[in-house]
């Protein structure tokens, strides 16, 4: 099945726009304040005390002004991914969103539909994903009794894209979200799905060679329904891949290798799990590891990981944190293959809520009743609400279901913790081309190339009222090597952090520029950035990362002294 395709590319997998690409009202500076409902005037409220609406970056800028990651446009330019599609004035819209969210239609689930969305738009989130889990009774009962829920949401939140999804039981692996574009078929090609090819409807859980090509056999069905036009757009991202260490890197590459570019269903997995406040240290919280990482190997798991890939190193999960790690194996392949940061929302700590009385039969019904006030604060739970503390930032080319599909199959992501900064703007440039996130600038070998950055800094307190300071942004530089003849290795032998910027004001934009000299060799990019306060010598040592995120101790791991921001890659492929 696999395309043979390992070099980075500009997925040219544009669709005819479902609806217009005008900015929601909250977003749309040009509409006065009084003009808002209170919904809007409170997330355009928002947006501005977190730095989000009306930021902008040094004049001069490679944005042209405009903030990265804010509500405003990038400017586009050639060489970048979509350059030749580009939305309104050729940049791209930030939009900001979550791609893990689970409401009363799971069996562990709490909260209605409505609710998850509303607090989502209240924390500054532009698109969500439900993704209530794969099992039988949502196979049989959930998929279609969820649906009317979303698509009031959507109505009552006109300026939030709220996608349907599921929680997806890899066969043979972890789990992953699968969503589809909103259409008439949205239902009936997700409850096929789920019912032909979930892992526990399908009892095939066990790490075989028939569940593996099963998973497979999922991948391609959802590439066929797009093919096919079902439904408009389809994909894939692994959720908490090194949880139970069962997401081998041979059914990663697998994965990404199911489907041809041109309908690409699986393109990464989370950099960082949610549960994120499950590291709240008791009795205050609940007193557990950061993403609920606090397992060990079963019989299952690759035997090749080690114990320290089963634990959180700075929130963000061991694949994409360890420096010269398996992300980095996979994009020295030249697999563009994507990171994302999400709540995966079941019951959120602090919250005053419990879940439906007892008359509540989630068997029978596929939901669970509506949540009740529980007359005080539960802190023995994990979760934040979406957008709280986790967000995915997606560079789309307008404001629709299919731009933001689109922009995250083509790797413009970044993702931050707690608010860290507002705004991120990275470029590749060099002979008169440049490339953004997930791009790949083609030039002539030995031509001279130079990475610029614009940062935007926190400009408002978080959820956790506390202005966060960035303190350092790292630069971690990688060869392409090219595709590996053991599908199971999970290192990269020339990555490593090339080098680091300590950050010396606390407002405003900050400019970083590196120098990658003539390049004569295919090679890639990418950014960290941390509030500095743990950090430690990375797993492969201090050669390639000096000062990398710590191992989050079990237990006692406050997510919100422990902040960091990730950005997908750029390459440079010189010829």
């Amino acid at each position: 099945m696999g395309h043979g395709h390992h070099h980075p590319h500009s997925h040219a997998h544009s669709h005819a726009h479902e609806a217009s690409t005008a900015l929601p009202p909250a977003l749309d500076t040009s509409v006065p304040d009084e003009a808002l409902t209170p919904d809007q005037l409170s997330r355009r409220s928002m947006l501005r005390n977190t730095g989000l609406l009306g930021a902008g970056l040094a004049a001069g800028s490679v944005a042209g002004g405009a903030v990265a990651g804010s509500p405003a446009y990038a400017a586009g330019g050639q060489g970048s991914p979509g350059g030749s599609r580009a939305g309104r004035k050729g940049g791209f819209l930030w939009l900001a969103g979550d791609h893990h969210i689970h409401t009363q239609y799971s069996s562990d689930g709490k909260y209605r539909v409505v609710d998850q969305v509303r607090q989502g738009a209240k924390h500054g989130l532009d698109w969500m994903v439900i993704t209530d889990h794969g099992s039988e009774t949502h196979a049989k009962i959930g998929v279609e009794k969820v649906n009317p829920d979303i698509k009031e949401a959507r109505a009552a939140y006109d300026d939030t894209l709220v996608f349907q999804g599921l929680e997806w039981n890899i066969p043979a692996a972890e789990h992953g979200t699968v969503f589809v574009h909103p259409g008439r078929n949205e239902v009936a090609v997700l409850k096929e799905f789920e019912t032909s090819f979930d892992g526990s409807v399908r009892g095939a859980g066990d790490s075989t060679p028939a569940n593996e090509a099963l998973a497979i056999a999922g991948l391609s069905f959802l590439s066929e329904q797009v093919k096919r036009r079902k439904v408009q757009d389809a994909l894939m991202l692994a959720n908490h891949p090194s949880r139970k260490g069962i997401d081998s890197p041979h059914e990663i590459r697998a994965w990404r290798d199911a489907t041809s570019r041109d309908h690409q269903i699986a393109v990464g997995f989370e950099g960082a799990p949610g549960h994120q406040a499950a590291g709240i240290a008791a009795p205050t919280g609940m007193g557990r590891a950061r993403g609920l990482y606090d397992g060990s190997p079963g019989a299952g798991s690759f035997a090749g990981y080690p114990l320290e890939s089963y634990r959180t190193w700075g929130g963000f999960d061991w694949m994409t944190a360890t420096v010269g790690g398996l992300w980095d194996s996979l994009l020295a392949e030249g697999r563009p293959w994507w990171i994302t940061a999400n709540s995966d929302s079941h019951n959120v700590y602090a919250d005053t809520a419990k879940r439906g009385g007892p008359d509540s039969d989630f068997t029978a019904n596929g939901k669970h009743t509506d949540p009740v006030y529980r007359g005080g604060l539960d802190l023995t739970e994990g979760d934040f609400w979406p957008g709280q503390y986790s967000r995915t930032h997606v560079g789309s080319d307008g404001f629709s279901y299919a731009a933001v599909m689109d922009g995250i199959r083509a790797g413009r992501v970044w993702v931050d913790h707690g608010g860290l900064i507002s705004g991120l703007d990275a470029r590749l440039a060099g002979g008169g081309r440049w490339a953004t996130l997930g791009g790949a600038l083609h030039v002539r070998r030995g031509t001279n190339v130079t990475l610029t950055v614009d940062i935007a800094l926190a400009d408002g307190a978080n959820w956790a009222q506390f202005v966060p300071k960035l303190a350092r942004v790292d630069v971690i530089q990688g060869d392409m090597t090219g595709e590996v003849k053991d599908k199971d290795t999970f290192t990269a032998p020339t990555a490593k952090v090339v080098s680091s910027y300590d950050v010396d004001k606390s407002t405003g934009t900050v400019r970083l520029t590196y120098s990658l000299g003539r390049v004569d060799r295919p090679l890639y990019v990418r950014l960290r950035g941390t509030d500095g306060n743990r950090s430690a010598v990375g797993a492969r040592g201090a050669s390639v990362d000096p000062a990398g995120p710590a191992l989050d101790v079990v237990g006692d791991a406050d997510p919100w002294r422990d902040l960091w921001f990730y950005s997908n890659p750029i390459w440079v492929l010189p010829a």
